[in-house]
This record gives C-alpha cells, sequence and structure tokens, in this order.
C-alpha cells in the first residue's frame, strides 16, 4: 500500500532528510492539538489536566507533573518517564521522538527544539523542516530559560545551568553551562546524605 504525503515526510523526518511541513492534511491535526492544548492551560482541577496531557503526549510516566502553560508542535511524539517535573512555560518541538527520562526536572520556561529548517533560503521558504531526535535521561535537571537544540543527549544526573544553549551532548553526571553550554565539572555528589541528615552544602 503507498504512503500517504503524511507518512513519506514523517519517514523523511525519521530517516534525518528535510521534510515538509506546509501539508494541508496537517491543518486538522494542528487544530484538534491546539484546542487540547487550549483545555489544558485554561484547566484548573489538577486531575482533569493529568487526564488530558495523557491526550497530548504519547506517553507520560506514573507520578510526573506538566504545569500549564504547555506548548508542543505535535505531541504524539513526546515521552515522559515516571516521577517527572515539568515547569511552566516548557516549549517542545517535536515531529522526532523527544524523550524524557524518570525523575527528570525540567525548569520554568524552558525550550527543547528537535525541529530546526536550512540555513539555505531557497530551501527553506520552500516550507521546509528537518529534526534530529532528543533524549534526556533519567536524573537530569533542566534550568530555567535552557534551549536544547535538535539532536542532543542530556547524560543521566547531568545538569544543565539557568540560560544555558545546549548545541552538543552532554555526559552522564557532568554540569554544563553557558551558550554553547560547556561541560564545567561533575555533579555533586554526598553520599551519607539522608532525608533525616541534611546537613549538606548548597552549590
Amino acid at each position: 500500500m503507498s504512503m500517504s504525503r503524511v507518512e513519506f515526510e514523517e519517514k523523511c523526518s525519521a530517516e534525518g532528510k528535510i521534510c515538509c511541513f506546509k501539508l494541508p492534511e496537517l491543518a486538522e491535526e494542528a487544530k484538534i492539538l491546539n484546542d487540547k492544548m487550549f483545555d489544558f492551560n485554561n484547566e484548573r482541577d489538577f486531575t482533569k489536566r493529568q487526564e488530558i496531557i495523557k491526550t497530548i503526549v504519547k506517553s507520560i510516566g506514573e507520578n510526573s507533573v506538566v504545569f500549564p502553560p504547555f506548548r508542543c508542535s505535535k505531541g504524539r511524539f513526546i515521552t515522559i518517564g515516571n516521577n517527572t517535573v515539568i515547569n511552566i512555560n516548557c516549549y517542545i518541538i517535536d515531529g522526532i521522538p523527544i524523550t524524557i527520562g524518570n525523575n527528570v526536572m525540567i525548569a520554568a520556561n524552558v525550550s527543547i527544539l528537535g525541529g530546526t529548517h536550512s540555513t539555505d533560503p531557497v530551501i527553506r521558504n520552500y516550507g521546509t523542516v528537518y529534526r534530529r531526535p532528543i533524549t534526556i535521561e533519567d536524573g537530569a535537571w533542566i534550568g530555567c530559560g535552557a534551549k536544547i537544540l535538535p539532536g542532543v543527549r542530556i547524560g543521566k544526573n547531568a545538569v544543565v545551568g539557568a540560560g544555558s544553549v545546549v548545541t552538543h551532548d552532554i555526559p552522564d553526571n557532568m554540569v554544563a553551562v553557558g551558550n554553547p553550554a560547556r561541560v564545567k565539572r561533575r555533579v555533586s555528589e554526598h553520599p551519607g546524605w539522608t532525608i533525616e541528615n541534611r546537613d549538606v552544602p548548597l552549590d
């Protein structure tokens, strides 16, 4: 069976090829998604919001919370693990897998940008985009206002400083800050810490 135009463009996107986003077939999909996001962002009841977000993203794990306002370009490519918190004003460009692990903290005003455009104006003005998957591993913390660019992997327990622009992978257990984000040091470790014994230095 031959592919639809949308299926063909999504196949191109998955293969890392340039694809076209100005398709009439996508207009209805965008309208439905926008209606869902409007409902989510204007719903006061927490439990109802949790049910709505399940209809927007591909999957969301147990005890995970997305705070409104929240925006995404497709939604159905976003996977969120367990015990993860996504704070206000998060913006995700998907259309390619965006994988957010368990115990991830995403602060306010973070942008996770899986799509971008060619710098060639002829290609760009035709209405094209290319996408690269983004993975945020378990235990990572993305600081306020950070921007995660296409194709990036944020490692397990890694920390991205507030306002940083992440253009390359961040290894596990490392702190990265700046524009572009650069690794500065390992994350702090306090192996003797317990909830009862909290007398450790802040950093």
